[in-house]
């Protein structure tokens, strides 16, 4: 049986599914096509149900809910991974509700945290992730909200952090921040959603049996990154939460579910 497979070229994704996509584990019997992609793109194809597996951002799962549902492993939790409010130079956040900020999506983590630290800011530029510092350089924007490898590298461009939008969901909420989901089509079925997570998790395993190499996989899609800044990026982004959810995993999603649900009026998910 094939499925297809959607996730993002970034060193966290690439790591978990190598070993899945790439034969390096027996996937008994399942074939994955993996269609790699930028979360934003991934979350638009959602309401199109036009992967079988996907990764998403949890505002997008929440969106899809009716047709998607979380697998336990693959996901991207944690504290201290938030994305990061920068700027060229330092402003007063006290007039930030007339700043016009870049955000890599309308339905991704990054935008909601944004909101959830910011809600007066209504100047929102949607952009492509690695364009976002570019544009901040280049004035085209006052304020950016980076994420995934960007946010090892803003300072050497002489950017500035205005705000960690992570820190502050964990002061406010004490939950550990849910950035990216591992989503399957509820329509496949009990049995092969179970086998569908065993495999990512048996990938995922894999890949940490020969840390701290980085396969090919893993380097041909990060492109030109420096290789300390893709097991930054590995070890910033895949951790226990990606191996299984776990109590305080369910806990973190619930506690996004609620409050996105009282913001955005979409009731909290399931959890597979």
């Amino acid at each position: 049986m094939k499925l297809t497979l959607g996730f993002s070229p970034c060193p966290n994704d690439t790591f978990i599914f190598d070993a899945l996509v790439n034969g390096k584990i027996d996937t008994e019997g399942l074939e994955f096509e993996a269609v790699l992609e930028d979360v934003q793109t991934l979350n638009n194809w959602a309401s199109e149900s036009r992967l079988d597996i996907t990764k998403l951002s949890f505002p997008a799962l929440l969106e899809n809910a009716a047709t998607y549902t979380i697998l336990n492993s693959g996901a991207a939790l944690g504290k201290g991974v938030g994305p990061l409010l920068i700027a060229k130079r330092q402003v007063d956040v006290s007039n930030i509700g007339n700043l016009t900020v870049a955000i890599p999506g309308e339905n991704t983590t990054a935008n909601f945290l944004l909101h959830h630290a910011f809600p007066e800011i209504h100047k929102r530029v949607p952009l492509l992730f690695s364009a976002i510092e570019e544009a901040v350089l280049h004035e085209t924007v006052d304020l950016g909200v980076i994420i995934h490898e960007n946010r090892f590298t803003y300072h050497q461009k002489g950017l500035v952090k205005i705000a960690d939008l992570g820190e502050i969901w964990e002061t406010r909420t004490g939950a550990a921040i849910p950035l990216g989901s591992i989503a399957i089509k509820r329509t496949l079925g009990l049995e092969l959603k179970q086998k569908v997570d065993y495999l990512i998790r048996k990938s995922l395993l894999y890949s940490f049996q020969s840390y701290p190499e980085i396969s090919d996989y893993v380097k041909q899609h990060a492109q030109a990154m420096d290789e300390n800044v893709m097991r930054q990026h590995i070890e910033l982004y895949v951790n226990d939460f990606s191996v299984d959810l776990g109590e305080e995993g369910k806990k973190a999603i619930n506690t996004f579910a609620a409050i996105y649900g009282n913001s955005e009026g979409i009731l909290g998910i399931d959890l597979f």
